[in-house]
């Protein structure tokens, strides 16, 4: 195993500008995510102070020993839908067994250097299921954002809509101002701060949690907090707890546990190569795998959430001045600073701020345009990002990716196999086999020879020639075990009909699996050739005919 953390390797050349930077650059990113750790917590029906949690342990050791310079770790937006859904339906205690097994994986993942696998998912699935959980993030905050009176939003699409129009009578029009008024603030800071001057260095979250706060406190609105719902924010560090594990309730987190880890392994990565595109260097792939899976095997045991690399904050650390894993250590640090010291001062957070905070997060997550503009692209990828987008949002993320992966795989396999071709040499083109058309048939076999595409080889079965079969592999780039078997059966078909078999421009991995398969033990040494000509030259000799 070759665990090498880049923060050993981030140090060269390192001097005291850049030792400035990744300082400032990690308190900047500590004070942004606070507001997002407890959104993101409290929209996952879990304590504020678990997002806290999860940011300082999570995004510590995510830092500490990843495979990115720049990657802060913590609770993403991603997890929401998922983590809601868990503690909904087998409650809390599993919630942390299922993010131990899913760290588990993800290390697993890591240690056998399956981290580029993750860049082969098609990005209509990660278009689709990005859009269905921005879209069910935004869903499961109109209860705080209009201050409803709903007891428990229900996790599931249906019972959501259902819960969301039998409590709208009850509406809170101060929350729904307040709510509206940081949306608009949000908007306005992103696309004016500029013209701040040093203001514009300050985050846009944090300044509307700070002055919907402030307005809360000073005019004492009715309207629910952290401290009316939670009770506050507790200031000490967070407990280490064992897990009480049993198998009856682990056997039902494993199928979660790998929708963790998946939807982590993918969040993280696409946030490196993100990172990467910004910083231009390359990260660890591998290497961030097996820190993801440290990070969530660790924060179950102090109360935390899943943790993965997250996007916004990452960009925030890059354009911050950050360069190396001990700004996303500093972030950590500022976070329990933050904790220890200015707990009491959540007290009168508003519940619709962080609503409209998450709303703005879920906007900016979607790629809409991607769904506005569905008739640029070709049909199979509307029907694969729009299953996947429509099965997220009414029924489950894991499912929805299966069922996005198998669409992506069978449209592979049609275009693929329609790129696969046959066809047939023109005799006339050799004028020596002019006098012997019937007795000899020569294909050209183009493309990829695979289970989608053995159709080319049966099809010849059905139309042998009186003595000789000639076939050139010389343009195929692939083989699988159903085309090497396809040719066998050929074989069989030629040697049943007294048909003489050629094989010629049998390539690397084309002549690997005829190896493997045994195609070299059954036929004959003479009927194997590099290429057409001497196929042809040999196929003479067998044909007193051509005399």
């Amino acid at each position: 195993m070759n665990f090498h953390p880049q923060l050993l390797q981030s140090f060269a050349g390192y001097n005291f500008e850049r030792f400035t930077q990744d300082i400032f650059a990690g308190i900047t990113v500590g004070v942004v995510a606070l507001p997002l750790a407890m959104a993101f917590a409290i929209a996952s029906g879990l304590k504020p102070e678990v997002g806290i949690y999860t940011a300082i342990i999570g995004g510590g050791l995510i830092s500490l020993l990843g495979g990115s310079r720049v990657q802060i770790g913590g609770p993403a937006g991603a997890f929401i839908v998922i983590v809601y859904g868990i503690v909904d339906r087998y409650g809390i205690a599993n919630l942390l067994i299922a993010t131990f097994m899913s760290g588990v994986l993800l290390f697993a993942m890591g240690f056998f250097r399956l981290g580029t696998l993750v860049r082969f998912i098609p990005i209509a699935v990660i278009v689709g299921f990005t859009n269905g959980i921005a879209f069910l993030i935004i869903l499961s905050q109109i209860n705080n954002f209009f201050g409803l009176s709903i007891e428990k939003m229900p996790a599931q699409f249906v019972g959501m809509i259902g819960a969301i129009f039998s409590a709208l009578n009850t509406f809170n029009p101060i929350t729904l101002s307040l709510s509206l008024a940081s949306l608009g603030l949000l908007i306005a800071w992103r696309f004016y701060h500029h013209h701040l001057g040093w203001f514009k260095y300050l985050p846009g979250t944090v300044v509307v949690l700070v002055i919907a706060t402030w307005v809360v406190s000073l005019f004492n609105l009715p309207t629910e907090t952290i401290g009316s719902r939670f009770g506050g924010i507790p200031a000490n560090l967070p407990q280490f707890d064992f897990l009480s594990v049993s198998w009856d309730s682990a056997q039902f987190m494993i199928t979660p546990a790998i929708t963790l880890a998946l939807l982590g392994a993918i969040e993280s990565l696409l946030c490196a190569r993100i990172a990467d595109g910004l910083t231009h260097q390359r990260h660890n792939s591998n290497q961030e795998l097996m820190a993801q899976g440290i990070a969530n095997c660790v924060v179950p045991f102090f109360g935390g959430m899943p943790a993965t690399g997250t996007i916004a904050r990452t960009i925030t650390n890059v354009q911050s001045g950050g360069t190396t894993p001990l700004a996303g250590l500093i972030h950590a640090l500022t976070l329990l600073l933050i904790i220890l010291f200015a707990a009491p001062l959540a007290q009168n957070i508003p519940l619709a701020c962080l609503a409209a905070i998450l709303m703005y997060v879920a906007w900016n997550m979607g790629e809409w345009r991607k769904l506005i503009y569905l008739k640029q692209f070709r049909l199979p990828y509307r029907i694969t990002l729009l299953s996947v987008f429509v099965l997220t949002v009414v029924l489950d993320l894991t499912v929805a990716i299966e069922v996005g992966l198998l669409c992506a795989l069978l449209t592979f396999v049609y275009r693929i196999s329609n790129l696969s071709r046959s066809e047939a040499v023109n005799l006339d083109e050799h004028s020596v086999l002019k006098p012997l058309k019937g007795e000899i048939d020569a294909y050209r076999i183009y493309g990829a020879l695979f289970f989608g595409a053995v159709k080319l080889i049966e099809r010849l079965e059905t139309q042998l020639p009186k003595n000789i079969l000639i076939l050139d592999l010389k343009n195929i780039i692939y083989i699988d075990t159903s085309g090497m078997d396809a040719i066998l059966e050929l074989y069989r078909q030629c040697q049943n009909a007294g048909v003489h078999f050629i094989l010629c421009g049998l390539n690397h991995q084309p002549q690997d699996i005829a190896l493997r398969m045994g195609l070299f033990n059954l036929m004959p040494a003479e009927y194997f050739y590099p290429d057409l000509t001497q196929g042809i030259h040999f196929a003479l000799s067998k044909t007193k005919a051509a005399f």
